[in-house]
């Protein structure tokens, strides 16, 4: 039996994707995945965490991620629609994923307040043959090894992103808005360039501030 985790990474970041995660495995082989020193992402160096990523990847499993772009999600999160922002954006990619990777038991770290609104959410985006049991909770990814898997293989993929746009714009830090570094980054573009970068996501409220703070 497949058991499948999901996780997200880059969630709050202001630049770079947000980038979605799946992976499915042998229910019996879960013990595995502990012996590789497989925990949240969060609690693992980037050393720790790319070593793992890169053992997961020659393990029999099924592995699927999704990369929301800056653009995709500055378009849902600006429309008006009260339900269709961020989380819809991320249910529809996670079931996406669930389909690719056809497993019978899914675990996902919620991101939404409301854990069974946005199970329902996941579930309206599913073909009507798909038969899967969805347990959807917060700090799944500390709480379920399969998620914490699902974490590293996010945060690693987005990490490469992240690596590839700084070879593009320069050194800006994490990207996360509480980052002095992408704060310096962000204001000196603006002073600089006319126009964002496409890997810039414009509707995030750290921008609005920024550029007004930079054109007062």
């Amino acid at each position: 039996m497949l058991i499948t985790g999901i996780d997200d990474a880059g969630r709050g970041s202001v630049i770079g994707p947000l980038v979605i995660a799946g992976i499915a495995f042998n229910k019996s082989k879960l013990k595995h995945l502990k012996k590789l020193g497989v925990k949240d992402s969060k609690e693992l160096s980037p050393k720790e965490r790319e070593r793992i990523y890169k053992e997961l990847l020659n393990l029999p499993c099924k592995i699927s991620v999704v990369h929301l772009l800056p653009n995709a999600i500055d378009m849902h999160v600006t429309q008006k629609k009260k339900y269709r922002k961020l989380n819809y954006l991320e249910a529809k990619a996670m079931a996406e994923v669930i389909s690719k990777v056809k497993a019978k038991l899914v675990y996902i770290d919620c991101p939404d307040i409301n854990p069974k609104r946005y199970k329902r959410e996941i579930e309206s985006f599913l073909e009507d043959d798909v038969n899967v049991r969805i347990v959807c909770c917060h700090k799944a990814d500390k709480k379920f090894t399969i998620v914490s898997a699902a974490s590293i293989i996010a945060k690693v993929e987005r990490d490469y992103s992240i690596q590839r746009i700084k070879d593009k714009l320069g050194d800006f830090g994490s990207g996360y808005p509480s980052d002095p570094k992408t704060k310096s980054f962000i204001k000196r573009y603006i002073q600089e360039k006319e126009n964002y970068p496409e890997q810039i996501r414009k509707s995030w409220k750290t921008i609005k501030k920024l550029s007004q703070l930079t054109l007062a």
